[in-house]
């Protein structure tokens, strides 16, 4: 990996949207092409500030204007030996697939994990979501689950790729936090995770436990299944659970989004498991 060269040695023009090294990048925008090279996108300051931390960044490409702004980025990459890369607006636009880019754009190796290696160790808590469709939610639940501090977020059935630009931006850098796993049958990855010392609770509308009165069985460690945004979890999928958890809605609204049904459920259990002394990354069992 080439290091990035000194503010005065580097090119006067900066690379436009014609340069290999862009045209190259901006094909992983297609799910094939980032499966195929080991690559994908991640775009904006907080993206790409987690992506370094995180040590998954190959190059930065960034235009002036951005560099101005978030000079401590490329200082931060330069010195992990990352090649940065002056763009054009031109070429930030290509990069980009938002409506307005923010000129920084970084290269990054996938950070997708076998669900094996997700579910090592004893984790606590963990989210799964089963065929969900939309990038945004998907990010977003990945970006909820990492602050309620869940140890790995799966991917079940024909779920989107967490690479994906969108999901990438919704998770505000999360998709680097926690591990994250693809399974394409669902009811294999609830054996899996019954393997690794987790009960299965599925989300339903007429689940047999109410969230409000579940703390007890919260405490165990847990696998949340959230389904599709539009159909939920199938009727066999459901059933395969230990138990369906249903969420009161007190007020007039027919139902909740999946982002925030999640948050309901994972907060509920981060706060049932520590309050019983369970822990979580990073912390420590009350008494221990």
């Amino acid at each position: 990996m080439s290091a990035s060269p000194s503010a005065g040695d580097r090119p006067a023009d900066p690379f436009t949207e014609r340069t290999p090294r862009v045209v190259s990048a901006v094909k992983l925008h297609r799910g094939a092409t980032r499966r195929s090279t080991g690559h994908f996108l991640a775009e904006g300051a907080q993206a790409v500030r987690e992506a370094l931390a995180d040590g998954q960044v190959r190059e930065l490409f960034v235009t002036a204007t951005a560099l101005a702004a978030h000079p401590e980025l490329s200082a931060a990459a330069t010195e992990r030996g990352v090649r940065v890369s002056p763009v054009t607006d031109r070429a930030a636009a290509a990069l980009s697939d938002t409506v307005t880019p923010q000129g920084l754009v970084a290269v990054c190796d996938l950070v997708d994990v076998s669900p094996e290696q997700a579910l090592h160790g004893s984790p606590q808590l963990v989210a799964v979501l089963v065929d969900a469709a939309e990038p945004g939610n998907a990010g977003t639940v990945i970006r909820v689950a990492d602050a309620a501090g869940a140890d790995a977020v799966l991917l079940a059935g024909d779920s989107v790729d967490v690479h994906n630009g969108k999901c990438v931006r919704a998770s505000t850098g999360s998709v680097f936090h926690l591990p994250l796993a693809r399974h394409r049958h669902p009811l294999g990855l609830l054996e899996q995770a019954r393997a690794a010392g987790l009960q299965v609770l599925a989300t339903a509308a007429d689940g047999e436990v109410d969230l409000d009165d579940a703390d007890e069985l919260l405490r165990a460690p847990t696998a949340w299944l959230f389904g599709n945004e539009a159909h939920g979890l199938s009727p066999e999928l459901a059933a395969a659970a230990d138990h369906r958890v249903r969420i009161p809605i007190h007020g007039r609204a027919e139902s909740l989004n999946l982002a925030t049904a999640a948050a309901l459920c994972l907060y509920a259990s981060a706060r049932a498991q520590r309050r019983s002394g369970r822990a979580h990354p990073g912390e420590t069992p009350a008494g221990r």
